[in-house]
């Protein structure tokens, strides 16, 4: 990690690249506004249908709990496989992972990326605009992964897999298909992890004693498919699953568990007994 990391006051983008990606974020949230004003088709959703699950495993697993926490092991093809799922919203497994674990590093200190106390926009979408660190900083907290070079590949042409994708929905059915069957899951996927990190650092319950403000919120879990058990989540990152208690759904685990059944993953991790079974620590 480099030994000087700069205030999150301080921009690592030109002005010009954070106009240019303010500008995408608004243009996709207009693609599909219009989108439903001037009429959708069956194909539309039927691509969606097929799409948003893959974009949102993307984000949810192949991001999150694998590519930035290791929290289980796999086959360099299907890590591939899980890179290019993330790819379909624009998702790009070091850029993210580098930031990720910056967050965990500096949760909710002046450093962290996304925490709440930046505010509502830095929270939900200005880490996308402007992290703070430099393209090197992030790269440095995953060198592990440049040792891939499909990975290095997919960094380099990120938005590749995604624009195919619209390309594919503007032939099967138009401006629609492509809005509604790309574009409305790439939405809904920012969102959901802005949720996140907004939400699950400012409202809901702590169960454990973390060094940030992290929390469990369950409307935001059942949003999520299990990303809003997040105070648990911070207590122990490397876990594969989030949900810590029977009750606390946790969809993504599930997906991972049928995976390990499958033999694609394995060395999953979990949560130690203690964490699971013990009283709660305040």
């Amino acid at each position: 990690m480099p030994a000087e990391i700069p205030s999150r006051r301080q921009h690592a983008r030109s002005g010009r690249e954070r106009a240019m990606i303010t500008a995408q974020i608004v243009l996709l949230h207009l693609c599909v506004v219009v989108a439903f004003i001037i009429g959708t088709k069956p194909i539309d959703w039927m691509l969606f249908v097929i799409l948003y699950p893959i974009q949102f495993a993307g984000v949810a697993i192949c991001l999150h709990r694998y590519f930035a926490h290791r929290s289980f092991h796999t086959s360099r093809v299907f890590q591939f496989v899980l890179a290019l799922a993330a790819a379909s919203s624009f998702g790009d497994p070091i850029r993210f992972a580098g930031k990720h674990r910056l967050h965990h590093q500096h949760a909710d200190e002046p450093n962290d990326p996304h925490t709440p106390l930046h505010g509502f926009w830095a929270s939900w979408f200005g880490s996308h605009v402007d992290s703070g660190y430099t393209p090197e900083q992030l790269d440095a907290q995953v060198r592990w992964l440049w040792r891939y070079p499909e990975l290095r590949w997919l960094h380099r042409h990120s938005k590749l897999p995604a624009l195919t994708l619209c390309v594919i929905a503007f032939w099967l059915g138009g401006f629609t298909t492509v809005a509604i069957g790309v574009l409305l899951g790439v939405l809904l996927v920012l969102h959901k992890s802005s949720a996140v990190n907004y939400c699950c650092h400012k409202f809901g319950s702590r169960r454990f004693v973390t060094d940030d403000q992290s929390t469990n919120n369950l409307l935001v879990a059942l949003f999520t498919c299990g990303e809003g058990w997040h105070n648990n989540h911070h207590r122990y990152p490397v876990s594969a699953r989030a949900g810590f208690r029977w009750w606390e759904i946790d969809m993504f685990y599930w997906v991972i568990c049928v995976w390990e059944a499958l033999g694609l993953v394995w060395d999953v991790k979990r949560p130690p007994p203690a964490l699971l079974t013990g009283p709660p620590a305040r």
